[in-house]
């Protein structure tokens, strides 16, 4: 059985051209030839075709995929081993370039897709991707998070300026409530705690009462969260929980 060097481009999806210089070099010679001088090819000749394209794939040059091929130690055996150590070693290289991607890709997932220029205009001299891994592992696994990270991909740098100009309205009058004296469980604390829980579930994810409590514990037991609202004024991230829960509870929750 032999076949014309059309059917063999093909076969292995490269052009006439390539198999006409692959016999002008001597790399793969056809075995037969017509009276009229047209190249035929016969199994074995597929076969080097085969080794030849598999060698290029991992970007041998043609030089030496000649020389592993016409090496008259090498046995059928030998080129398979060794083809099995590059796919092997190919393949650890992909899988860190996949990596690589996916990072980049949650990244943007995060909605954190903005020039460093535009990062500093939003978020000041917060970062916020400070905590992006922590946060995927603490609650990769819930549909909450995904619910934020389907959100958070789609916002804009206008999105993301409201959404802080947002969250700093908030804190100075919380902070200005506090220094009136206001007791968590006052009628303005309790409506600046739903107003927090409204602007997570606006902006982040649903977020029920009995998860806004959860919230308000961390705030207290996971130090940066205090330390960030007591940034705001000494104090208020405890106020916030007690808040959070007396406004829980007058809606029932």
């Amino acid at each position: 059985m032999s076949y014309t060097v059309g059917q063999v481009a093909g076969f292995a999806g490269i052009t006439v051209r390539t198999l006409h210089h692959y016999d002008e070099i001597g790399l793969l010679v056809p075995s037969e030839r017509t009276h009229a001088g047209h190249r035929r090819y016969g199994d074995a000749d597929l076969d080097r075709l085969q080794q030849i394209l598999f060698y290029r794939e991992l970007g041998f040059p043609l030089d030496e995929v000649a020389t592993l091929l016409d090496d008259p130690d090498a046995d059928p055996r030998e080129h398979l081993r060794r083809q099995h150590e590059l796919l092997t070693a190919r393949i650890e290289k992909l899988k860190k370039m996949a990596a690589a991607v996916e990072h980049a890709m949650e990244a943007r997932k995060m909605g954190i897709n903005l020039t460093p220029e535009e990062k500093f205009e939003v978020f000041g001299d917060k970062d916020p991707e400070q905590y992006a891994e922590e946060a995927e592992q603490r609650w990769g696994n819930t549909e909450a998070y995904a619910e934020s990270q389907r959100r958070a991909a789609s916002y804009t740098k206008e999105d993301w300026k409201r959404l802080m100009a947002e969250a700093n309205d908030w804190a100075e009058r919380y902070t200005a409530l506090m220094v009136e004296g206001e007791p968590p469980a006052g009628e303005r604390a309790m409506d600046m705690a739903e107003e927090h829980r409204r602007h997570i579930g606006a902006w982040y994810y649903d977020c029920p009462y009995e998860t806004h409590q959860c919230l308000g514990e961390m705030y207290i037991s996971d130090e940066r969260f205090k330390a960030f609202y007591d940034s705001m004024r000494p104090g208020l991230a405890e106020h916030l929980r007690d808040a959070i829960v007396a406004n829980a509870a007058r809606h029932g929750g």
